[in-house]
């Protein structure tokens, strides 16, 4: 009996104890088999990956980055002292206990924590950008002025003339663009300048406030009649606008050097001293910048470019000795039934056989009551107006005087650039 009493509590023990070693087999499966255990060690694994590729140990950048972006302020630097992070944790324990102490701290605490970038494994320190000064930079400017004024005094013109621009112009979509690049280049003149501006259509508001923003002596006065849509109506019209001009420099006696900068035209600043040598009526060599948006001509133009690369170019003509022996003028004849018969056409605009922006002339050829005025000038009062150009205004072409080493410099260039006459924008 006692033995079978022995050997049945044997085995009553043993089976408690499978039944109670049964959850905790359970749980370890369990543990086991949950997401987040094999979600580590899918990432410990692919780590280990990584590291055999890179070469170093990957987990500690991804430590790196993960607790970098926690805590910023503490890790702008990968490289620091004891004393530094000492001195960073107590800055910013006074800032976090005493808000006060904002006041007074100096701005260089707050930016040495933040003075160097983290890149990689290596830090780069952030340096202030090099602005300059401005008040060195007006210094600097009035020096070269002073610097500029001092060579032209010893070898520039002695005695130089007022220079008197006349430019024809009207309201329309191109005019702000044209006369902005012109205002500019009278604007950087070292000489006294008036500048007569004659408006079609009369006086406006829109060119006068662009006119107004130059800081230049201008004469601002209205033609009656509008611009005409044409080009050829348009060149016979700017001449009367023109000789309206010259009759305003006669009637106030305007003492100086008259040129006719038109508002499309791009200039020299040699030109204006070049024109300070003129005694009575001079002339210079100006080149001609036709342009097309028909594809067919600008390719025949470019075939004949290669063939003919120099640029045209009008202006005088002279001989061995430097004396005028004729005229460059430009040849339409490549261009005879193609080019633009009105302003917004397509086609190749053209220039008149000599421009008025080719010459200058004395403003004294224009007074009536001038004693040293030569015969060969002619009265302005008995043109109609539809002169071609300003050696309509001479009765003898030989007494131009050349300008610009003999006509052999290009100190100006003529060029037509217009909007559509339906164009809408910008306004104006």
């Amino acid at each position: 009996m006692k033995l079978s009493a022995l050997h049945q509590s044997y085995i009553n023990r043993r089976t408690n104890s499978f039944r109670s070693s049964g959850p905790l087999d359970s749980s370890s499966d369990s543990a086991i088999k949950s997401p987040a255990a094999i979600f580590w060690l899918v990432f410990h694994g692919l780590c280990c990956l990584i590291s055999l590729l890179l070469g170093y140990r990957f987990s500690r950048l991804v430590f790196f980055f993960l607790f970098s972006t926690s805590s910023t302020n503490f890790y702008t630097s990968p490289f620091r002292s004891t004393a530094e992070l000492v001195k960073t944790l107590d800055v910013h324990s006074v800032l976090s206990n005493n808000p006060v102490a904002n006041l007074d701290l100096p701005l260089l605490n707050k930016t040495v924590t933040n003075s160097r970038v983290v890149v990689g494994r290596h830090g780069i320190r952030i340096r202030p950008w090099p602005h300059p000064d401005p008040v060195e930079v007006m210094k600097a400017h009035r020096i070269i002025e002073i610097v500029q004024k001092e060579q032209r005094s010893q070898f520039g013109v002695k005695n130089p003339r007022t220079v008197i621009v006349v430019t024809p112009t009207y309201v329309r979509t191109f005019q702000a663009l044209h006369l902005t690049g012109v205002m500019h280049s009278l604007m950087l003149v070292p000489y006294d300048l008036v500048w007569i501006v004659v408006e079609a259509g009369g006086v406006s508001n829109e060119t006068a406030s662009l006119i107004a923003k130059s800081g230049l002596k201008t004469i601002h006065v209205g033609f009656s009649q509008r611009m005409p849509n044409s080009w050829e109506e348009r060149h016979k019209f700017e001449s009367k606008m023109r000789l309206r001009a010259l009759r305003i420099i006669r009637e106030k006696k305007l003492d100086g050097i008259v040129m006719f900068a038109d508002d499309s035209n791009m200039h020299s600043m040699e030109l204006f001293d070049e024109i300070q040598n003129v005694k009575w009526f001079g002339a210079v060599s100006v080149g001609i910048l036709t342009h097309s948006v028909n594809t067919d001509e600008m390719a025949d133009r470019k075939k004949d470019e290669e063939e003919n690369p120099r640029m045209p170019v009008q202006g005088p003509a002279c001989n061995a000795s430097d004396m005028l022996a004729g005229w460059h003028t430009f040849n339409t004849l490549p261009f005879a039934g193609k080019s633009a018969v009105y302003i917004d056409d397509r086609a190749t605009v053209l220039p008149r056989k000599l421009e008025w922006s080719g010459f200058v002339l004395n403003s004294r050829l224009l007074w009536k009551d001038s004693s040293d005025k030569p015969k060969w000038i002619k009265d302005i009062d008995m043109l109609n107006g539809d002169i071609e150009s300003p050696l309509g205004l001479v009765n003898d072409p030989s007494v131009v005087e050349p300008l610009g080493n003999c006509g052999r410099q290009v100190l100006l260039w003529w060029l037509r650039v217009e909007a559509r006459a339906d164009s809408k924008f910008p306004p104006r």
